[in-house]
């Protein structure tokens, strides 16, 4: 009879009916503290696969089967935590930082939760998490209507953290719609999409399809413009002592084809402007349109900076002056850390 089961066994194995199964490593910590994490519960959504991390920080979840899951991390008084996996073989997720709830940097505009920490871990030392460099075509628009109203029609990589229970989502592709303020959003490998909101989001960083840069959003919500809080995500381009944000807004330019004189643009199109902000503690306040009341800014540093500025022949007719100006001001103050080498275009 052993014989006889041995033998079905291999016969199952050499059919391929006998599944596969694979473990999932990996440990937590304290992005304030960087103390490892105990006590965090680890599941895969809608399965009861599971795992408590231990003293260390490290877990495991044995015997998983080959397929797609949604990883989610719960410890108590930190945010939460979601991502997608791909069971294929053995993982190794490294060390994934959980922020305490609630916690913010000291200055700026960024939560911690969405800065470097965490895009470094997910786009360079966690392959496994589920994603690409695909880019996709925008759908049609109509044929009297030329353009399209998102900030950049790619999908792109992207983290998020939402306001409910501040929870971190990464390993989704995403691309954000200006005009209606929503966020479409899918797997890197499904042509199914799913809404959001903007007002349920309130931290965004995604990955630049061409410059394969980060590029940090904050909700309008969080800051105030004359006291009243705004609708729409801006574009931080320096954080700091005093971030410097872009809002990138799209009109519709109507025809101006005169038929009987057969000139002008026969179809209405879609453009894009863009206003630059600075902000000081959750005052959103418009860059003065006049460069020479730009100085004034800085504050007891006006003086410092009009020399940096004279010194390095910086153009303040030029659009690129108030990233090399702010970034500037900003590095003078401690901890401070630039977010990119330069900013990108609006497609």
């Amino acid at each position: 009879m052993k014989i006889r089961y041995a033998f079905a066994f291999f016969f199952l194995i050499s059919q391929g009916l006998v599944a596969q199964q694979f473990s999932i490593k990996g440990s937590l910590k304290n992005g304030l503290t960087s103390e490892m994490i105990q006590g965090a519960a680890i599941t895969l959504k809608g399965t009861a696969f599971s795992a408590v991390s231990k003293s260390n920080g490290e877990f495991a979840i044995e015997k998983v089967k080959m397929e797609k899951f949604v990883l989610n991390i719960n410890a108590e008084g930190f945010q939460s935590y979601q991502a997608q996996i791909n069971v294929k073989e053995d993982l190794s997720l490294g060390t994934i930082t959980l922020f305490p709830m609630g916690y913010e940097a000291p200055s700026g505009a960024l939560q911690k939760t969405i800065r470097a920490t965490n895009v470094a871990e997910l786009f360079i030392n966690r392959p496994n998490f589920l994603g690409g460099n695909a880019v996709y075509g925008i759908p049609s628009e109509p044929k009297k209507l030329i353009g399209d109203f998102y900030l950049d029609p790619n999908w792109s990589k992207a983290s998020i953290l939402l306001y409910d229970k501040m929870e971190v989502m990464e390993g989704f592709f995403v691309r954000y719609n200006i005009n209606s303020n929503m966020f479409e959003i899918r797997a890197a490998d499904s042509d199914q999409v799913r809404i959001i909101p903007g007002l349920k989001i309130r931290n965004i960083v995604w990955i630049d399809a061409q410059h394969k840069i980060p590029r940090y959003f904050v909700n309008g919500m969080d800051l105030k413009e004359d006291g009243t809080p705004i609708s729409g995500f801006f574009e931080v381009l320096v954080d700091g002592e005093m971030p410097l944000v872009r809002r990138t807004k799209a009109i519709i330019k109507e025809s101006n084809y005169n038929t009987a004189l057969m000139i002008g643009e026969k179809d209405d199109q879609i453009l894009k402007r863009d206003t630059y902000y600075y902000i000081q503690g959750k005052n959103l306040i418009e860059i003065p349109k006049n460069k020479k009341n730009l100085m004034p800014v800085f504050g007891e540093k006006a003086s410092e900076m009009t020399a940096f500025a004279s010194q390095n022949k910086v153009n303040l007719k030029e659009t690129s002056s108030l990233f090399v100006l702010f970034t500037k001001y900003n590095s003078l103050f401690e901890g401070f850390e630039p977010l990119m080498p330069k900013p990108t275009e609006n497609q």
